[in-house]
């Protein structure tokens, strides 16, 4: 495997890294905004929706030229999604049925184009069908500058527009209610979400797109609670994929560029999922592991108490084979953890018993009786 600094002094692999920042950065920020909508599917329409863009705008040209194939797929991602919004608004369709239409009908109309130009006598349209898989290696320095202008302009528009586009995202109905443009809105929010869509072309592909516009924003979503931290973490988490991706697929390993930053994007979703504190899936587990523990230790608390309350002597000592018997096997572990705690004391008994004997401490006493007074709190 090359080093890491020969790596970076490639020109080539330059390219494809900085385009792979300009999706990251673009994707999180825009994908957030998705999520939080439950629109996950929007990306994957208006990634599909923009195959037939890229055949007319291949058509347009009458070659492979990049600005006319990104204006191409825009155009027709933006009318997507138009038509998906008025299908939503003039019918009785959901959001779910609207977002499968348009995807079919426009991605069933790009493959028709794209046979059409493949059956053409024209060497230009060679290499047209990487559009649907991304092709990163094939980014020029003109292309970045196209990509860059692009991914600017999406972060203008997001800084001018921040407070109303927060209140569409989470009260369109209060935001409806003070004056807000809110059709206008969704518009703006779901054509800038094809700019995104647009930058990914050349580095994922139509198909694998809408992972980028996900995949960074749920990874986001679990670690953080506030929008602004949410879109600034996705756009770093993004930009940690797509530089990954292409530096693990420019460093030997012939692998292609495209689903490397999507497995990599994939993978920190994974690793939110699991690990992110509060929502993890091991913290979770955690959480339940200790409660369960703390329902054990409250348990025979609360049953060395009653015996006690029962033999009118509140230190009453209680045998381990008592405990074993109404527990149906010792609850040794808890006893060692309310002895650590001071709750409870191992004590000697008659000298012709044999096995340890334990009797509540002030302490445990204490606690017991507050154990005691919560559930019938809560039963009452």
């Amino acid at each position: 495997m090359a080093g890491l600094g020969t790596l970076l002094g490639d020109y080539t692999v330059q390219n494809v890294l900085l385009g792979a920042v300009f999706l990251g950065i673009v994707s999180g920020v825009l994908g957030s905004f998705a999520v939080l909508r439950q629109q996950s599917l929007l990306g994957d329409a208006l990634a599909h929706a923009a195959l037939p863009g890229v055949c007319l705008g291949f058509l347009i040209a009458g070659a492979r030229s990049l600005p006319w194939i990104l204006a191409g797929a825009l155009a027709t991602g933006v009318l997507a999604a138009l038509t998906m919004l008025l299908l939503i608004r003039r019918s009785r369709l959901k959001t779910d049925a609207g977002l499968g239409i348009v995807l079919s009908l426009f991605f069933a109309a790009g493959v028709v184009l794209l046979t059409y130009i493949q059956g053409q006598p024209n060497a230009a349209q060679g290499g047209l069908d990487t559009f649907l898989f991304g092709q990163a290696a094939a980014t020029l320095r003109s292309d970045l500058y196209l990509m860059g202008g692009i991914t600017a302009a999406a972060l203008t528009l997001v800084a001018a527009l921040w407070k109303e586009l927060k209140l569409v995202t989470f009260d369109p109905q209060f935001a409806g209610a003070i004056g807000l443009p809110v059709t206008v809105l969704e518009v703006v929010l779901t054509a800038m979400i094809a700019l995104a869509v647009v930058v990914g072309l050349q580095m994922v592909g139509v198909v694998l797109m809408t992972a980028m516009v996900i995949a960074p924003a749920a990874a986001a979503r679990q670690w953080v609670k506030r929008l602004g931290a949410m879109v600034a973490l996705a756009a770093a988490l993004g930009v940690a994929a797509g530089a990954t991706g292409s530096l693990v697929s420019a460093s030997g390993a012939n692998l292609a560029t495209g689903p490397l930053i999507v497995l990599t994007a994939s993978a920190l979703v994974l690793g939110s999922l699991l690990l992110a504190p509060g929502r993890g899936l091991a913290w979770a587990q955690l959480r339940r592991w200790r409660e369960r523990r703390a329902i054990g230790e409250r348990q025979v608390l609360a049953t060395l108490y009653r015996l006690a309350a029962a033999h009118y002597d509140p230190a009453y000592p209680t045998e381990l084979g008592t405990l074993d018997t109404l527990y149906g096997g010792t609850p040794r572990r808890a006893l060692r953890r309310l002895e650590r705690r001071g709750l409870i004391a191992p004590v000697a008994h008659m000298p012709h018993e044999e096995g340890p004997h334990w009797e509540l401490t002030e302490a445990g006493r204490r606690a017991a009786e507050r154990t005691l007074e919560g559930n019938s709190g809560g039963a009452g």
